[in-house]
């Protein structure tokens, strides 16, 4: 089993510059993250194919896409997968939102995800990051992050808008900053 190098306690902050990185956009074009933007970003990091659990989050993100678009939010899912293992899951799934490709686990590191390998060739044939569900303002800093060294824990996608809807109509700050 590969042991991570990423130094104990090297996790991206509350209210800390999101890390600014770009990865090929399912359909045509790039997907940049991080610096300043024109809305609110939304961003979900899923393990890739090989994982049902990533499937059925993403399904149900679907029926609730329109509301965070209309809540002011810019929205993508990125995962270590090549082109046509995305390609193949949004024509089975009809994915309508943004997913980009080929994440790099030096980008992996940058957010502060965990990685695995896989537990076999069966399973995918690469390093992975394990999810991630980022809320980044603006200005570029991380308003939310949602890290898990597995796929049965994320947070709940509704919860998490109602969420965010009332830190923006409060002004409300980044949270876990000490």
């Amino acid at each position: 089993m590969t042991q991570s190098t990423l130094p104990a306690g090297s996790k991206l902050c509350g209210g800390a510059r999101f890390p600014e990185f770009q990865v090929p956009k399912s359909g045509g074009g790039t997907l940049r993250f991080g610096g300043t933007q024109d809305r609110w970003s939304l961003l979900i990091v899923y393990r890739g194919k090989h994982c049902g659990r990533c499937k059925n989050y993403l399904n149900k993100f679907e029926k609730s896409y329109a509301d965070w678009k209309n809540s002011g939010f810019d929205v993508a899912c990125v995962s270590a997968d090549p082109l046509e293992k995305v390609t193949d899951d949004i024509a089975r799934f009809g994915w309508t939102f943004d997913i980009g490709y080929d994440l790099q686990e030096d980008d992996m590191r940058k957010m502060g995800l965990y990685i695995s390998d896989p537990l076999s060739a069966q399973e995918t044939d690469r390093r992975f990051a394990e999810p991630g569900v980022f809320c980044i303002r603006p200005d570029g800093t991380a308003q939310i992050i949602a890290i898990s060294n597995g796929p049965a824990a994320r947070p709940d996608l509704d919860e998490l808008l109602d969420g965010m809807i009332f830190t923006i109509e409060n002004e409300r700050p980044a949270r876990g900053t000490v």
